[in-house]
């Protein structure tokens, strides 16, 4: 006799909802409270005079700016569209808003910690690997297209406009404020990602609790349906970069590179970012992002399926 497809048991989702929940928070407060810091300590042009002239250096290094500057997808758009009206270029911006939700030490610990027993190491190297890549070809593409088509009207406008006066805003504020508004900023980024991690907790918790996991195996013994399946689960979940390894990690049946598919696409593009970025960038280019991105990154770990079990 066939088991039933799915079976809720209270004690059982609790425990596993818990278990990710006490795992992931940590690392997503830590992520806020730095991008708080970050927004009200780091000025602009700070950034834009580590950048090299060569097209090429520059969007290489907006893609590792992560690793200093590290800020949660959540909270990247508004600060990349301050930082391209100060005169950042669009390649560079683009690269450093794709890497730096992976390529940064915080997303780098909580990949490790989700993934021990599972070739934590190596797992860790490769998604920060890729997703460094990914973001330089995307913004590599992008030196290539006209700003109009890129950027919306109004930000467009901003960039025209704006110059370096004005830049002293928030520096002009006693230490003491300029800190307060710092936490303050976290906390608010602390709240909002926390909507979008509780729920896909839940869901996760659901799904690898109740379900009876034997109905995806034709999905998870194939890498050519495992990974589109979850990048498209990982932009519908949209999870916060800081802890969704914690979650990938839960989806046991789902070969390697099925997961790295997913800890990739999920912090470039989700359903929340897709209208995250319509904020800055016109709808053509965040459609035309959102499915490069899904093929790219597909492929690339189709590539990589010699390479993970």
């Amino acid at each position: 006799m066939n088991a039933p497809w799915f079976t809720f048991s209270v004690q059982d989702f609790s425990y596993a909802f818990i278990s990710v929940l006490l795992e992931g928070v940590p690392f997503i407060l830590l992520g806020t409270l730095l991008s708080g810091l970050i927004e009200q300590f780091l000025p602009a042009r700070v950034m834009t005079r580590l950048l090299p002239r060569n097209a090429f250096a520059a969007v290489c290094l907006g893609g590792v700016l992560g690793i200093v500057f590290p800020m949660c997808e959540c909270g990247i758009v508004p600060v990349i569209r301050r930082l391209i009206a100060k005169g950042l270029p669009v390649s560079s911006a683009v690269a450093y808003m794709l890497a730096a939700p992976i390529v940064n030490p915080i997303t780098a610990l909580s990949t490790y910690a989700a993934f021990r027993g599972q070739g934590a190491a190596e797992f860790t190297a490769l998604r920060l690997g890729l997703g460094f890549f990914v973001a330089v070809l995307a913004g590599l593409a992008v030196l290539n297209l006209p700003i109009g088509a890129v950027l919306k009207k109004t930000v467009l406008e901003s960039v025209t406009l704006s110059g370096p006066a004005g830049e002293g805003g928030p520096s002009a504020l006693p230490f003491l404020r300029r800190l307060i508004a710092a936490m303050d900023a976290g906390v608010r980024d602390f709240l909002d990602v926390m909507v979008y991690f509780i729920l896909g907790v839940g869901v996760a918790s659901v799904f690898s609790t109740a379900v009876n996991q034997e109905l995806f195996l034709p999905l998870s013994l194939d890498d050519r349906l495992a990974i589109p399946a979850m990048m498209t689960l990982a932009g519908i979940l949209s999870l916060c970069s800081s802890s969704d390894a914690f979650i990938a990690a839960t989806f046991v049946a789902f070969p390697a590179v099925a997961k790295l598919a997913f800890l990739v696409f999920g912090p470039m593009m989700d359903l929340k970012l897709a209208f995250i970025y319509s904020a800055v960038f016109t709808r053509r280019f965040v459609a035309t992002l959102a499915a490069g991105l899904f093929v790219i990154i597909g492929l690339l770990c189709l590539r990589l399926a010699v390479v993970l079990p």
